[in-house]
């Protein structure tokens, strides 16, 4: 009779914790993309991106211990397009350390701008992949893919 009663006490328990188990997934991003020319051929590629408040994506160059993802973009090949540099990030930047996380960490949230400076040969569409991950003081969500594209006309 007693192993009932802690049986049934566990289970009771259990389903009580359940929701507090359940994993956000709702993504507090919200994602924009702009053109903007700067001479006939050279055009920058904005990617906006706003992050609503108590979280925050890792920096593109996060520091750390080696263990957070940082934001990426990847382009698809195209012959018309010329990529000059790297993508760069605008936004709010910290710098801390964080529990569980050796050396300092860098992090942007509020709204952020990734710029890729490119040179196009006439009529194009430029597309792509960019992964990224975004997290709070409690949590960090999966790390996401999402496609993107900009049409230079």
């Amino acid at each position: 009779m007693r192993s009932l009663k802690f049986f049934l006490l566990f289970v009771t328990v259990l389903f009580a914790a359940k929701p507090s188990f359940a994993q956000v997934t709702e993504d507090p991003t919200t994602w924009k993309y702009e053109v903007k020319k700067k001479s006939a051929t050279e055009y920058q590629l904005i990617i906006h991106v706003t992050i609503k408040d108590g979280w925050h994506i890792w920096s593109m160059k996060p520091g750390g211990d080696g263990s957070l993802i940082a934001p990426s973009f990847t382009f698809a090949k195209n012959s018309k397009v010329k990529l000059k540099g790297a993508v760069t990030e605008k936004g709010k930047a910290t710098t801390t350390t964080m529990d569980g996380i050796d050396g300092k960490v860098t992090y942007l949230s509020g709204a952020i701008d990734y710029i890729q400076d490119v040179t196009v040969a006439g009529v194009a569409k430029i597309t792509g992949t960019q992964t990224y991950q975004v997290c709070s003081d409690r949590m960090c969500l999966a790390p996401k893919d999402k496609d993107f594209s900009f049409e230079i006309k």
